[in-house]
């Protein structure tokens, strides 16, 4: 098989193998979330597992709402959803699906 996947962190600018990032998505239907299964379609962005900094970081320099081509701020819930389950995804960092 081939290597992982490195994607980088639009927060910190860390390359990591995708496994160890959590992947941010606009459907195409405008809606932005945090990414079930590998391959949901719509525009995506990689955040650090670990990262509620990463997303502070990445919704403070635009880089966020870039990324996923999305013009103004992000929802002040929405923010605040993705910051509780990137913090859960933390937890599940690293481990292996089979």
């Amino acid at each position: 098989m081939g290597a992982e996947p490195v994607r980088t962190c639009v927060g910190c600018r860390t390359r990591r193998p995708r496994a160890e990032l959590v992947r941010v998505v606009r459907a195409p239907d405008g809606a932005v979330a945090l990414e079930r299964s590998r391959g949901a379609p719509g525009r995506g962005a990689y955040l650090c597992a670990d990262g509620r900094r990463c997303l502070e970081e990445a919704l403070r320099s635009g880089r966020l709402a870039r990324a996923l081509r999305r013009e103004g701020a992000l929802p002040g819930g929405l923010v605040e959803a993705l910051a509780r389950r990137v913090a859960g995804e933390a937890g599940r960092a690293g481990r292996s699906d089979g």
